[in-house]
């Protein structure tokens, strides 16, 4: 009698087992692997940037009752927690200034891809990966992140499920899974862990930021479980009550992925040159071509025209008139074009408690309306997309002041030089680190691929 039971496969869930466990070094370009070390960089800039604010110091707390000296560390101190909880505080703190990378592809979700950034260190810190295992990963994490990012247009779920997926995958190869092993981890990071969209809709609390610190943790454990032995849910993409028809809504395949002569999605992403929403800085860099206005009272009105999916979601709704924390004002246009025409940019200073209180400012959002431009729309959906706004204020006078944005050097989107990168780091990080540690850290991380442990990372960014 044959008792073997015949079980359907999953092939998304197969697809990404095989396609991690033969993805090699040797298999990435040139341009892949420096588009990882730019936005290694990147993201570690703005962890430091981040790393006194509440939501982040929540999470270290939280960390510190939970040592671990076998673990990972809590990035900017020299404790060790078990690598979920490292990856939980680390994936806050690295988001919480709004600096992080940003994507856009026509039709595609959106959102913060190097949300996998500190989770997938924390998990090679943990594995003692050397740094080429490390560059591959983040390249992982990325690929996975935004092939499902093109094909997923569910709204009401939030990007962060990516992020906890491809961190699962990355986390899984670097611990050595066998593919079945690695099997259960995908499954195990699918099924339990559904971030919803409300985590960035209306008044933004805290959680906006620890949203992504809770996937890049449930990423790695995921992986951690695998590797205890835990086996995962059955067809957790494809089954009867399955990711795809309860989550994506659709049944899709992963049919292009990087390598091949395929060229990697994580040189699609756009770095960030001020510290918000990504659908908000072309208002800002519009803003700043008129800013800083000569006399605030003297402004009769403002109108800001941008596409319409940035107006869906940071032009519209009265509580952007009114934001009463820093999560809600880094989404709100008016915040944010009010501070620019008042201070000449947006700056991480600009969402203090004087910022956001500040009775002039509120004045000023009070003025201006937002209106959807049907040909910065169309420019949107483009490729490249065109990042397009325009802000035009009219004074008492009758005076009229009009900045717009495109495709300009500055645009969002626009490729960034080295030098440019360097220069991002340095802005946010020497005031804490010192001149002299942050050289050798930038000439570190350029020649990532040259380490053989990076688990000697995280002890050039001690801060207390």
């Amino acid at each position: 009698m044959n008792n073997k039971v015949n079980k359907a496969v999953d092939s998304i869930q197969q697809r990404l087992t095989e396609y991690a466990s033969r993805l090699e070094y040797t298999d990435l370009t040139a341009e892949a692997v420096h588009a990882a070390k730019v936005r290694v960089i990147d993201t570690l800039g703005a962890l430091v940037a981040g790393f006194f604010a509440p939501p982040c110091r929540i999470a270290r707390d939280l960390a510190a009752q939970m040592p671990n000296p076998d673990g990972a560390t809590v990035i900017g101190t020299r404790m060790k927690t078990s690598p979920d909880m490292a990856a939980f505080a680390n994936g806050t703190t690295h988001r919480y200034i709004e600096l992080t990378d940003t994507y856009h592809w026509p039709g595609s979700f959106g959102g913060h891809p190097s949300d996998v950034v500190t989770p997938v260190l924390t998990a090679a810190e943990y594995a003692r990966a050397s740094g080429r295992g490390f560059i591959t990963a983040v390249v992982l994490a990325y690929e996975i992140y935004l092939r499902i990012d093109d094909i997923f247009d569910n709204m009401g779920f939030d990007h962060t499920n990516f992020c906890c997926l491809g961190t699962a995958v990355s986390t899984g190869k670097m611990l050595g899974l066998t593919p079945e092993q690695l099997s259960h981890c995908i499954a195990m990071a699918v099924v339990p862990n559904v971030a919803l969209r409300i985590a960035r809709m209306g008044h933004l609390s805290m959680w906006k930021v620890a949203a992504t610190g809770q996937a890049g943790r449930a990423g790695v454990f995921a992986a951690l479980l695998a590797q205890a032995g835990m086996e995962g849910p059955h067809l957790p993409f494809e089954g009867k009550a399955g990711w795809c028809d309860h989550v994506a809504l659709k049944r899709f395949a992963l049919d292009t992925m990087g390598g091949n002569g395929t060229s990697f999605k994580i040189q699609d992403t756009s770095i960030k040159l001020r510290p918000t929403v990504g659908l908000g800085i072309p208002s800002i860099l519009a803003a700043e071509k008129i800013a800083p206005l000569r006399n605030i009272r003297d402004v009769k009105e403002i109108t800001i025209e941008m596409y319409k999916r940035a107006y869906n979601a940071i032009g519209s709704g009265a509580h952007l008139w009114n934001p009463d924390t820093k999560e809600t004002a880094d989404h709100s246009a008016p915040y944010l074009v009010a501070v620019a025409l008042m201070d000449g940019t947006v700056s991480t200073r600009s969402f203090d408690s004087a910022h956001l209180s500040n009775p002039e400012i509120r004045a000023l959002m009070q003025k201006i309306k937002i209106v959807e431009n049907p040909e910065f729309t169309a420019g949107y959906a483009r490729v490249p997309a065109e990042q397009r706004a325009r802000v035009t204020v009219v004074t008492a006078s009758g005076e009229r002041l009009v900045g717009e944005t495109g495709n300009d050097k500055l645009s969002l989107g626009a490729p960034q030089s080295d030098a440019q990168i360097e220069e991002k780091f340095r802005s946010l990080t020497e005031d804490v680190l010192g001149a002299k540690r942050v050289r050798h850290i930038l000439d570190r991380l350029w020649h990532l691929e040259k380490m053989e442990n990076v688990a000697a990372i995280p002890s050039d960014f001690v801060m207390i």
